[in-house]
């Protein structure tokens, strides 16, 4: 009997496992099993952002899932944006129980946010929007932010603008021993406004992955090309060696 992979969803700033739903019903029509990862303080999680101060509090609930999962079982991640940060901490922590993992217009940095470089090239730069975000300060307003959200009149502009009407912490890592015998996907979102095509050619460039697709849509492709998606998804599962 042929063992079912099991897709595991993650969602980037400002989402849950709410944005998946068009691709989950048709993965799960195809005969796969599929988890979506609410991360703290995001989609029905009740924590508040502001009480939530490190990147391993925000992404502890992707880590107790991977940890709840028997040695010999192996997932597939899949990150989309900033989403991209919890997939490569669970593969340095987790690589034995990763088959792959699809960076879905993600950030794909090896050791997180650690220079000027990461910042360039995997920390969207909305500058050009004027103030688009709604920052939470844990420590307090004479510290850094620990907690950003995109405010909504920039929803339309920049994530949703090719999808229906109806439709930031610092993380760095220490390296894992199996990171790098964890394949990886990047599938590339040409009209992304949030983390743009040369940013996210960029990363593909610093630590290249086994494969690279390329999907027509805007940064929301779970909404604006979710059967393309899904397509990608599929020829990913079938085509990287594992």
């Amino acid at each position: 009997m042929t063992k079912v992979s099991h897709f595991v969803l993650v969602h980037g700033i400002g989402g849950g496992s709410w944005c998946w739903y068009k691709v989950r019903c048709q993965l799960e029509n195809s005969g796969y099993k599929v988890t979506c990862i609410d991360l703290k303080g995001a989609g029905i999680d009740q924590s508040d952002a502001k009480n939530i101060h490190t990147f391993d509090e925000y992404n502890k609930p992707l880590i107790a899932f991977m940890s709840s999962l028997p040695d010999h079982e192996k997932v597939i991640l899949v990150g989309h944006s900033a989403g991209g940060l919890s997939l490569t901490d669970a593969t340095h922590k987790f690589g034995k129980k990763i088959s792959f993992a699809v960076y879905l217009g993600a950030t794909m940095l090896k050791t997180g946010v650690c220079n000027e470089q990461d910042i360039k090239d995997g920390v969207p730069n909305l500058s050009e929007f004027g103030d688009p975000y709604d920052y939470g300060y844990g420590y307090g307003p004479d510290k850094p932010p620990t907690s950003a959200l995109l405010k909504k009149e920039f929803h339309r502009d920049l994530i949703y603008q090719l999808s229906p009407p109806e439709a930031l912490v610092s993380a760095r890592f220490n390296e894992g021993p199996d990171v790098d015998e964890v394949p990886r996907v990047y599938i590339k979102m040409t009209q992304d406004l949030v983390l743009k095509l040369e940013q996210q050619e960029a990363m593909v460039d610093r630590w290249p992955p086994a494969e690279v697709y390329v999907l027509e849509s805007d940064h929301s492709p779970y909404f604006s090309a979710p059967s393309q998606l899904v397509d990608l998804l599929v020829q990913a599962a079938s085509s990287v060696a594992v």
